[in-house]
């Protein structure tokens, strides 16, 4: 599969959906069972939303498929701040096989997921 790439404004939760459709259809391309396939659209979605949180304005999903899905989600634009997020991190630790944050200080720039 190629990577396939997203970008968007934080502003409109519209965008969020479209996130998720595009997370899903990655996902039942690659072949993921229904469970998985939630999960990884809970995890992406999720992450947009941490960075939302620190004060990004803009994100970008980056997909990609080998023998896993992997996702990269990073922020853009904006105030960077620290950003309130002990339980989406949480959420996304139980349900991804792996999650790599990336943080500039306090202030988190980029999580990358794989299921």
């Amino acid at each position: 599969m190629k990577d396939f790439t997203v970008k968007f404004h934080l502003a409109d939760s519209e965008y969020m959906t479209a996130l998720r459709l595009v997370c899903g259809a990655v996902c039942s391309a690659h072949g993921l069972d229904l469970d998985e396939l939630e999960d990884f659209k809970v995890c992406v979605t999720e992450s947009a939303i941490i960075l939302k949180n620190c004060g990004f304005e803009e994100v970008t999903a980056t997909f990609a498929g080998g023998e896993e899905v992997v996702c990269t989600v990073y922020g853009e634009g904006g105030t960077p701040k620290e950003g309130e997020n002990e339980l989406s991190l949480a959420l996304v630790s139980a349900l991804v096989k792996e999650c790599d944050i990336v943080r500039r200080g306090d202030i988190i720039e980029r999580v990358t997921l794989k299921i």
